[in-house]
């Protein structure tokens, strides 16, 4: 099958699952041709493998049914191929935190399978720590854009997190495809304009530039076309609002597709997250997580230059 070597490099390289480890599958009905073949290469592993199907709900970050909650507990190993993510839920980090090895995928498709799974995860590794040592021990990030994003956030105290694709320790968890560092920004202190290029997470491409004003924290105000004004629509309550993550791509062999799982992943592109960061450093917990990709940003961390074009 096409999809075999995509699915033995995330259950051997990535994952390191182990013939006495057990492992779970969650999939639903758009992605269960990759949970499939996930869950028949897995028992060319263990034998102790279980598939579960879910239901779709609205948003990224919604919880799964409690029985699934439940199962999660119960494993070594956990792979989420689903279209909404499972990323920033609670049923997520009890698993985690009880020490599963877990890989959200939300969205994949099997060409993003193919093409950015088959990566050298050393060089990611290498790239995500010099960014990060670049980055850490800083108070303010500043993000400007030729199209006119002007954002400022707070970071002082919080904890840049890397997403290398590796998850062979107890606990360890991150997306597939990888690439990415991220941080839940201090709740209440961004200000400025964000000028959203590339897509939105769950929704796809921007049909034309989405314009979103940040005062203290929250989205104020939003302006664009078709796809802003889905976005919109989710807006529940004010701390749906909430600007919950920084994060930066680094897989050299991502592209921009409309799925925000390897958007976000795309090196000279940054994101910025609303909703939910609970799970990953943050104060906020609802059911919703939103990433807005933007393309060629400049970044600078207290001031100084960190990431402009081409220089990552």
């Amino acid at each position: 099958m096409l999809l075999d070597k995509s699915c033995s490099i995330i259950l051997s390289q990535c994952m390191d699952l182990k013939k006495n480890e057990s492992c779970l599958i969650i999939t639903d009905s758009e992605l269960s041709k990759i949970g499939r073949a996930l869950y028949n290469n897995s028992l060319k592993i263990t034998r102790k493998s279980k598939l579960i199907m879910i239901p779709i709900p609205e948003s990224h970050g919604s919880e799964p049914p409690q029985n699934v909650a439940d199962e999660m507990l119960n494993h070594d190993v956990i792979l989420m191929p689903t279209t909404k993510s499972l990323s920033h839920t609670a049923a997520r980090k009890n698993a985690t935190l009880n020490g599963a090895r877990a890989a959200s995928m939300p969205g994949i498709t099997e060409d993003m399978m193919k093409r950015t799974l088959n990566v050298d995860f050393s060089k990611l590794k290498f790239i995500n720590d010099k960014l990060i040592k670049k980055l850490n021990n800083k108070n303010k990030i500043s993000i400007t854009t030729a199209k006119g994003t002007d954002i400022e956030f707070s970071i002082q105290g919080r904890k840049w997190i890397s997403d290398d694709g590796i998850y062979t320790k107890k606990g360890s968890f991150g997306n597939l495809p990888a690439g990415e560092v991220f941080i839940a920004p201090l709740e209440g202190k961004a200000n400025g304009n964000i000028v959203c290029d590339a897509s939105v997470g769950g929704i796809g491409k921007v049909d034309m530039d989405i314009t979103i004003n940040v005062k203290n924290g929250f989205i104020q105000d939003i302006n664009g076309g078709k796809i802003s004004k889905q976005f919109q629509k989710l807006l529940k309550n004010k701390l749906y609002r909430n600007v919950a993550e920084l994060g930066i791509g680094t897989n050299y062999k991502a592209i921009i597709t409309g799925e925000v799982l390897e958007d976000e992943k795309v090196l000279d592109t940054c994101h910025i997250a609303f909703g939910n960061n609970r799970h990953f450093g943050g104060k906020v917990d609802v059911p919703f997580h939103v990433d807005f990709v933007i393309r060629n940003p400049k970044i600078y961390a207290d001031g100084k230059l960190i990431i402009g074009a081409k220089n990552l």
